[in-house]
């Protein structure tokens, strides 16, 4: 089996790392060391500069789904605010703000399995609205992520401006059944095959610590190379009172820094997104994970829970060598 120094320059120079080899680290490899490698490999492939995006709640609740982790699903007793697709004065609202702080790429992410042909022409207008005003979001930098949609529905966000489309697998292939019943992995790949036909960018990756393995990690990282994702959210759970995960005990410091670290092994060369869960971390681990293969950042306000300050944000990104 190679060692690390002998992965780090194979991947280097275009190697993808098997499952049996990352697999080896993981058991294996010392943390710091690791850790190190996928930075240098982030700075091979990627270089400084880190990726922003915000995310508006632009629809809370009432969801048909039965996601063990999720507080917006009916089946769960949760005590978020509930209420229904925002309006266009409301998304402008929060678009311009989070345009003005200088964050990269804005979403509206809606609750529920799906979305209605009427639902979608509504935030097709909310985007063109969006883009006429927020010209740092033109591009390609406006994305979305609403459920199960069907391939004209993607188009039509795509016609409005959308760039990307984020659809999770949340967690690995075998570990997926035991934590939602009422869709399938397989409907997520199919959506992300459409929305990849539609000629959007794939946003897709899940949370760690909803009780998988290690080893399930890995298996989750390995399914978003194969599916060729350009953006991979890793999120922390966030136990969220009333739902099933409510009880589930946290990750290791050291757990969350080496799937970071394995996750840009694995995936050299698209970004690794810190996403939900972050503040849960100790402003030093959050540091440390920005020297792991990490370069994005959901920042600002998440979808049912605080986030961090955007200033405070960009004030650590500095400090962890990042231009944005």
């Amino acid at each position: 089996m190679k060692s690390l120094q002998e992965l780090e320059a194979a991947i280097s120079d275009g190697y993808p790392i098997s499952y049996e080899e990352a697999l080896d680290l993981l058991r294996r490899a010392d943390t710091g060391a690791l850790c190190s490698a996928a930075d240098r490999i982030r700075h091979r492939f990627m270089g400084d500069t880190l990726d922003t995006c915000s995310i508006m709640n632009a629809r809370s609740g009432r969801c048909s789904e039965d996601c063990k982790w999720c507080s917006q699903s009916v089946r769960h007793r949760t005590k978020i605010e509930v209420y229904p697709l925002t309006d266009t004065a409301e998304a402008l609202r929060h678009a311009r703000d989070n345009h003005d702080k200088g964050v990269g790429r804005f979403s509206l992410v809606t609750s529920g399995r799906t979305m209605t042909d009427a639902q979608v022409d509504r935030c097709a207008e909310i985007y063109r609205a969006i883009a006429a005003e927020c010209p740092g979001f033109r591009g390609g930098r406006l994305c979305a992520s609403m459920g199960l949609l069907t391939r004209e529905q993607l188009l039509k966000l795509k016609a409005a401006g959308v760039g990307s489309y984020h659809c999770n697998i949340e967690t690995a292939p075998s570990y997926f059944p035991k934590l939602c019943t009422t869709h399938t992995m397989e409907e997520k790949k199919r959506t992300i095959g459409w929305a990849r036909e539609a000629g959007l960018k794939i946003c897709s990756g899940g949370i760690i610590g909803m009780g998988e393995t290690p080893e399930q990690r890995l298996e989750m990282a390995f399914a978003l190379r194969e599916m060729g994702v350009d953006s991979i959210p890793v999120n922390v759970l966030n136990p969220i009172p009333g739902t099933p995960l409510e009880s589930t005990p946290p990750l290791s410091d050291d757990e969350i820094l080496r799937t970071f670290a394995l996750f840009r092994l694995i995936n050299p060369a698209v970004y690794i997104r810190f996403a939900g869960g972050r503040t849960l971390l100790k402003p030093e681990v959050q540091e440390q994970a920005l020297r792991s293969g990490v370069n994005a950042a959901i920042v600002g306000d998440l979808l049912t829970t605080i986030g961090s300050g955007i200033a405070d944000d960009k004030r650590m990104f500095a400090r962890c060598g990042f231009t944005f």
